[in-house]
This record gives structure tokens, sequence and C-alpha cells, in this order.
């Protein structure tokens, strides 16, 4: 039997919402991934030019991230949970895949947005995965999404 965690990102505590949904569901464990740096609610505000989640993603720069999962090599399965930015994942995402060996792992990536698809979001991501790392799926999730609709889709990530 596979071992699964739920990692994610949560800007403002929507995506956190689903993570706990998607977690409880799968029966997984649960890691967030946080900026060494949290996101003030001006950092945030996208419609700024100026605003520190434009600078990162424009600059393509990394985003240091506080703590690590210490027993990464005991999981099969990863959730990867965060908000869409930009039509793709965050750079924290970006940043918290490449820290890490996903040789051989399977990978499900699930996503909120206020308005935006989960479009590309898994080709955007692979480069930064190992060669042998597999994403089987990305789903866009509401913050009231059942618990129904969470265990179909992880139902479908069995097959």
């Amino acid at each position: 039997m596979s071992k699964i965690i739920t990692a994610y990102f949560s800007a403002t505590g929507i995506t956190a919402k689903v993570a706990e949904k998607v977690a409880a569901a799968a029966g997984s464990d649960l890691f967030e991934i946080k900026p060494e740096k949290p996101y003030t609610a001006s950092e945030l505000k996208w419609v700024n030019p100026l605003a520190r989640c434009n600078k990162e993603k424009i600059g393509r720069k990394d985003v240091p991230i506080s703590g690590t999962i210490s027993n990464f090599s005991d999981y099969d399965m990863f959730l990867i949970g965060f908000p869409i930015w930009y039509y793709v994942a965050p750079n924290v995402i970006n940043t918290f895949v490449k820290q890490y060996d996903f040789s051989g792992k399977k990978i499900a990536l699930f996503a909120t947005s206020g308005g935006s698809n989960i479009g590309k979001t898994a080709d955007k991501l692979k480069p930064f995965l190992s060669d042998t790392a597999e994403i089987i799926d990305a789903k866009l999730f509401k913050a009231d999404d059942s618990e129904d609709t969470i265990k179909e889709w992880l139902n479908s990530l069995k097959k």
C-alpha cells in the first residue's frame, strides 16, 4: 500500500481548506509549504505591478521555504495543492519540487482559483521534477467543493 502526503501552499487560506479536505479524504499526512517570509496582503495584490507576487513570477525567482518533509522517501504519492497565479503554480511550488528528488513518485496536483482554470499547470511544473516523476492528474477545486467531489477525484487517481 502506498503512503500519501498532501503538501500545499495557501496564500489566503482557501487552498488550505481544500488541502485539509483532500488529506482527510485520502487518509494522508499533511504538510504546509510555507515561504520563509510570509506574504502580506499588499504583496498578494496582483493588480499592483510592483507587488511581491508579480516580481517573483515575472522574475522567475525561487521563493525560500521554511521547513522540509523529513521523511520524504517514505511517500509514494504526493498530492500538491496551490492557488493558481498567472495560470500556473506560484513560484513557491516550483521551489518546493526542486528541493526534492521525485524520481519514481506519483504526483497529483490540485489548485484553487478565483477565475482561472488549471490550464497547462502540470506541463509548466514538469521541468522542475525528475524525469521519472509522474504527474498523473491536475484538478481545480472550489473552496466549497464537497467531500464527495474530492473523493471522486481521489478514486480516479487509482485507475
